[in-house]
């Protein structure tokens, strides 16, 4: 018996030796991207103009780096806090752990190198070499065209600095280690000709990382049988958001939408004469930011189109799209 417990104790030790060893790894070596580039991003006009387009319209920096106002529709962004973080994404919404949005003005990484803005832009670690959460959709950031990347950083060094000072994001256990495994280096792509709908569109699916909002989740990542069907829910103070089926099934997804109905739903947010209206609590609120997705071309909005049209179709009805916090269900409007 004294042997037993003996050789038990063994095991046991060598169990325990072994997940802490996997787990300071995990903690200390990780992630491992590489050191940040060593370059500097010559800022001409075309890039900045190029940067500012796609921070604002298609990978959407700006839509979690700038305080959002939701007491009207689609939560736009306030007036004056272009870039200056602070948004915060918690265990209300679903997540696990505290995170916030930093100050991406030159007040709060002016003195980031621009290699070290690239490198977190396209694999999620920053300067000091700790993993974000990939509520910054960097996965997808990381495919792309290295001339995009840098004219996001060519833009970012223009905005007005704004004085803020986020607090530090803080994960729970075990996300605390499960993080630092999220980063991967980048595998740039490169953009693809503007004649080429489908792979034009995909590259901009891509950046603006469509699936993730559009696509049901188990733990955390997304289900590959189900990518664009939508379903997926997200808490907000005024209810449940449930994401629409973007596939191009024709009973529960897009199917029957024209190309020019695909554009005009967006382009309809760029009008001049487009008011947000106000939303109440428990009122139909979305956290797709349609007045900057409105701002894309119409070539571009159009091969966005002709891509998501190409995926194979999926029946998935969604027949709710909010759930107000006052009930369990409401109609679809």
């Amino acid at each position: 018996m004294k042997k037993a417990l003996k050789m038990f104790g063994v095991v046991l030790g060598v169990i325990v030796a072994g997940v802490l060893v996997v787990l300071s790894y995990v903690k200390f070596a990780l992630p491992d991207v590489g050191d940040a580039p060593d370059f500097k991003v010559e800022a001409t006009p075309e890039r900045v103009q190029r940067g500012k387009y796609l921070a604002n319209h298609v990978t959407v920096c700006m839509d979690c780096h700038s305080t959002r106002d939701y007491s009207l529709f689609s939560a736009p962004l306030v007036p004056g806090t272009l870039g200056k973080g602070g948004e915060i994404f918690d265990q209300k919404a679903g997540f696990p752990g505290r995170f916030t949005s930093k100050n991406i003005t030159p007040a709060g990484i002016g003195d980031w190198t621009d290699g070290e803005i690239y490198r977190a832009i396209t694999t999620g670690v920053s300067r000091d070499g700790h993993a974000f959460f990939p509520v910054m959709p960097y996965p997808y950031y990381g495919s792309m065209d290295d001339e995009d990347a840098k004219s996001i950083v060519a833009y970012l060094r223009t905005l007005k600095p704004i004085a803020s000072n986020p607090d530090a994001s803080e994960a729970d256990f075990p996300f605390n280690f499960i993080i630092n495994t999220i980063p991967q280096k980048a595998t740039p792509s490169k953009r693809p000709a503007e004649t080429d709908a489908v792979a034009s569109g995909k590259y901009l699916v891509t950046m603006a990382a469509c699936v993730e909002c559009h696509t049901q989740v188990d733990k955390g990542q997304i289900i590959p049988e189900k990518m664009f069907a939508g379903g997926r829910e997200f808490n907000l103070p005024s209810g449940v958001l449930i994401t629409p089926n973007i596939t191009p099934d024709k009973e529960t997804g897009i199917g029957k939408w024209t190309k020019e109905a695909f554009i005009s739903r967006f382009r309809s947010y760029a009008d001049s004469s487009y008011k947000p209206h106000k939303v109440g609590p428990s009122e139909f609120q979305t956290i797709m930011p349609w007045t900057m997705y409105g701002g894309m071309s119409e070539q571009d909005l159009g091969a966005m189109y002709t891509y998501l049209m190409s995926v194979p179709p999926i029946r998935n009805a969604v027949p709710e799209k909010f759930k107000p916090a006052e009930s369990k269900t409401v109609a679809m409007r």
